[in-house]
């Protein structure tokens, strides 16, 4: 009697172990399967024009630079973060690139890169030294930095030299994009980074007392997001050519969108997936392309995202594991 009621039991465990294994599955498809559904609807509903050579291609080079900015957010969100400064940071790190271009453009692109770390370790001293909220540093300093990019450009947009602009090349543009990626990845899969970012989302606690250093962790995370923005400007620059004052305005709410369109938890943890960053950006400009080929206007187009977003975020959210953000 026993016996049979043992086996019952693991029968009932195994049971449950495949329901979950099946549930978490379908899950992690369901971002992938969303880009597949929204190609396919724009697609038709612009007449076969969305996949079309020059517009695929003008769609792609709308995915390198927010793909970038995504990755260090990515890492941040991981975290249990946010991060409101990847806009502005984009737009100091791209005044900085176009000054410094017509001197060096190696050293545009480390000054760039250093711009972007500066404004990262800003961050993330506050966020950490002082025990603040993520969200409520980022929108503090994300208004700071926004203000001296249009102190910075109020005479005139700053140029890039020309040397800068002749590298708008889509060879370069896809190669510093898939570098990024490919490092990006093989931290978060293959070294201590990648279980020590999830974990500290899953419970900072438990973590700081299994003996990661969580505060230093999160100050090099919000370094590093900083660093891939300065990579991300570059990019940025040697496209639009001059940088003004709204260079970069809304990015960090759309790098917010795209990455949970892309299936990561908004609350971070153990359940994050790296295809979160490429679903999701390609989601997200697949999505804001078609809306303008089909002629809305911003109202329109913003009205429709939000409510996609509010869906996506309704039905995928995580209730057991949602937590205030760090």
């Amino acid at each position: 009697m026993q016996e049979n009621i043992a086996d019952k039991g693991k029968v009932t465990f195994v049971e449950r172990r495949k329901a979950l294994f099946r549930s978490e599955l379908v899950k992690s498809l369901l971002p992938l399967l969303g880009l597949v559904v929204i190609v396919v609807l724009m697609n038709i509903l612009t007449e076969g024009s969305m996949l079309q050579p020059k517009k695929l291609k003008l769609l792609l080079s709308q995915v390198y630079y927010p793909m970038i900015c995504a990755t260090g957010v990515f890492f941040i969100m991981t975290l249990g973060s946010l991060d409101f400064t990847q806009g502005s940071t984009l737009g100091l790190a791209s005044i900085v690139v176009g000054w410094i271009s017509f001197y060096s453009i190696p050293l545009a692109i480390l000054g760039g890169i250093l711009t972007g770390a500066a404004i990262g370790a800003f961050n993330g001293f506050f966020h950490v030294k002082f025990k603040l909220p993520s969200f409520i540093v980022t929108i503090c300093t994300m208004y700071l930095f926004r203000g001296l990019c249009a102190y910075l450009t109020t005479d005139a947009p700053m140029p890039a030299s020309m040397q800068m602009k002749a590298l708008d090349e889509d060879w370069i543009k896809v190669s510093v994009t898939l570098f990024v990626l490919l490092i990006a990845f093989i931290v978060f899969r293959f070294t201590k980074v990648g279980p020590s970012v999830k974990a500290t989302g899953a419970g900072e606690t438990a973590t700081r007392f299994s003996g990661i250093r969580t505060d230093r962790l999160k100050l090099l995370t919000f370094v590093a997001a900083g660093a891939l923005t300065g990579v991300a400007a570059f990019i940025n620059v040697i496209k639009v050519g001059s940088i003004t004052s709204t260079a970069g305005n809304q990015l960090e709410t759309q790098i917010l969108i795209a990455l949970v369109l892309g299936g990561l938890p908004i609350s971070g943890g153990a359940k994050v997936r790296f295809s979160n960053i490429i679903v999701g950006t390609l989601i997200y400009t697949v999505l804001n392309n078609g809306l303008v080929m089909l002629g809305y206007d911003t109202a329109t187009q913003q009205l429709i995202k939000g409510v996609i977003f509010l869906a996506v975020v309704a039905l995928t959210i995580d209730r057991k594991a949602l937590k205030v953000i760090k």
